[in-house]
């Protein structure tokens, strides 16, 4: 699967994903600054199925449940990489069920 990390993230993240999926960054694609409606545009026109964000607005911001992308909403204390890496197994344990909704918040 094609996965997208939010510019919200910590770009070292990624790391914490392996390599079992293609991980990529807002800022590695050159996409920093776009408003939401239009990155979730670029991440459909580029393949993407999976966009991970700590934005918990995102959900009441767009018609997500007519895209066919999933969203993963990590809900932390904070939006450290040591913080956020430790949802990441939670993340994975929904990509491998299949149950994939619009929304998922991970916390």
């Amino acid at each position: 699967m094609k996965i997208l990390l939010d510019e919200s993230l910590p770009r070292k993240l990624k790391n914490d994903f392996g390599t079992e999926h293609e991980i990529w960054t807002v800022k590695d694609k050159g996409w920093s600054g776009q408003k939401n409606g239009t990155l979730l545009k670029l991440m459909i026109d580029n393949g993407f199925e999976i966009f991970v964000t700590v934005d918990r607005n995102l959900p009441y911001q767009q018609f997500l449940h007519r895209l066919p992308i999933t969203i993963f909403v990590l809900c932390a204390k904070d939006n450290r990489r040591e913080t956020l890496a430790k949802l990441v197994p939670k993340l994975y344990e929904h990509l491998t069920s299949g149950k994939l909704q619009n929304v998922i918040e991970i916390s």
